[in-house]
C-alpha cells in the first residue's frame, strides 16, 4: 500500500505532470469501532482507482474523461455514498446527483433527485455533451438519461443492506438528517469502517488536469441518510459542490451542502485565485477553514490548479481521499 497523504501537508507542489485527486466523502473517525480490515478495503479501493484515472491520463486521455471514469468507478463501489452505496431517504427511496465541468471550455452538466440511473455521472456528462442545458432533474433527467441511451435500473439495483441499517438507526433515533458516514455510534453493532457511516458526509468526487493543461471536476452522491425527499445538496450545484476553469482550478466538494450552497465553496476557491491573486493553497485552506467553519460547515475539497498542484484541505477528522500523478504510485489517505 502506498504510504498515505499526511493532511499537515495538505498539497503537493507542482510537478507540471497530468495529475488525478479523488475524494469519497469526509466526516468524523470511528476509533472504537475501527476494523483493519474493513480500512485496508477503504484504501485499496481508493487506490485503484486513482489508479485508474492515471492510465487513462498516461495514455493521453483527457481530464474530462479521466474524472468521468473514476467517478464513474466509485459510483460502482458500494463503499462510498453514490450510485450502489447511495443512502435512503427518510421515505426509504434513494435520489442521486451528479454534475461534471470542462475547464477548457466551461461546459457543464448535472442531474439531481433520479433513482433509475446506474450511473448518475455518465447522464451527466451526456448533458455537457448535446444538451444546451446545464442541469436537469426529477423526472425530466430520467427521460433524458432514456433518449439518450444510458443504463437505467430498477430502484432495488441501489438497495444494500448496511445503508438501509443506516436510515433504520436514525429514525429510531430520531436524529432528523444523517450524514452518511453517522450511524455506526447508534448501534451496538458497528460497521467497523474508519469514518464514522452515520457520520460521514457522503459524496465521490475527482478533479484532474492532462497532458495539455486542461482541468476537470466531477462529484456524485447519494444524498444525506434520513433526507426529506427531494431535498438536493451542494454536489449537482455548478459552482457549489463541483466548479472546473483552465484559467484557475478544477475542484470537487463534500461536507455540509448548504453551507458549500450558501458559500459557493467551489467557485469561490477560483474567485480567490483569480481576483485576489492568492495561491491554490492559499484559497482552498480560506474557504474550507475559515469561510465553512463560520457558517458551521464541515468537510472537505479537493483541487488541482492550472499549474498541476494539488489541494487536499478537511476541516473533518477524516476525508477518503487520493493523489496520482502519472508515473508515480498512488497515494491514498483517510485521516488527518
Amino acid at each position: 500500500m502506498s504510504s498515505p497523504l499526511d493532511n499537515s501537508v495538505s498539497s503537493i507542489s507542482n510537478k507540471k505532470r497530468p495529475v488525478i485527486a479523488i475524494h469519497g466523502g469526509a466526516g468524523a473517525i470511528t476509533r472504537a469501532a475501527m476494523s483493519a480490515e474493513k480500512e485496508q478495503c477503504y484504501l485499496k479501493a481508493l487506490e485503484d482507482i486513482v489508479a485508474s484515472g492515471q492510465a487513462i491520463l498516461a495514455a493521453g486521455g483527457s481530464a474530462l474523461d479521466a474524472v468521468t471514469e473514476v467517478v464513474r468507478l466509485l459510483e460502482e463501489c458500494p463503499l462510498f455514498n453514490a450510485g450502489k452505496g447511495a443512502v435512503f431517504t427518510h421515505q426509504g427511496t434513494h435520489e442521486l446527483d451528479a454534475s461534471i465541468m470542462d475547464g477548457r471550455t466551461l461546459n457543464a452538466g448535472a442531474i439531481s433527485c433520479v433513482n433509475h440511473i446506474r450511473n448518475p455521472i455518465l447522464t451527466a456528462r451526456k448533458v455537457l455533451e448535446v444538451s444546451p442545458h446545464v442541469m436537469f432533474t426529477g423526472a425530466g433527467a430520467e427521460n433524458f438519461a432514456r433518449d439518450n441511451g444510458q443504463e437505467m435500473v430498477g430502484v432495488e439495483f441501489f438497495f444494500t443492506q448496511e445503508r438501509y441499517d443506516q436510515l433504520q438507526r436514525a429514525i429510531a433515533a430520531d436524529t432528523g438528517v444523517m450524514l452518511d458516514h453517522d450511524g455506526a455510534a447508534l448501534t451496538d453493532t458497528p460497521s467497523g469502517d474508519p469514518i464514522d457511516p452515520d457520520r460521514k458526509f457522503g459524496t465521490v468526487g475527482a478533479v484532474a488536469m492532462d497532458a495539455f493543461g486542461n482541468l476537470a471536476a466531477a462529484t456524485s452522491t447519494g444524498g444525506m441518510t434520513n433526507k426529506q425527499a427531494g431535498r438536493v445538496g451542494d454536489s449537482p450545484i455548478i459552482g457549489a459542490g463541483c466548479y472546473a476553469s483552465n484559467r484557475t482550478v478544477a475542484v470537487s466538494c463534500t461536507g455540509t451542502g448548504e453551507v458549500f450552497m450558501r458559500t459557493l465553496a467551489a467557485y469561490d476557491v477560483a474567485a480567490l485565485m483569480d481576483y485576489a491573486g492568492l495561491t491554490l493553497q492559499q484559497a482552498s485552506d480560506k474557504v474550507v477553514m475559515e469561510k465553512l467553519v463560520a457558517f458551521g460547515g464541515l468537510g472537505g475539497m479537493i483541487a488541482i490548479d492550472h499549474l498541476g498542484n494539488v489541494a487536499l484541505p478537511f476541516n473533518s477528522e477524516g476525508m477518503y481521499r487520493g493523489v496520482g500523478y502519472v508515473d508515480e504510485a498512488p497515494q491514498v489517505a483517510i485521516y488527518q
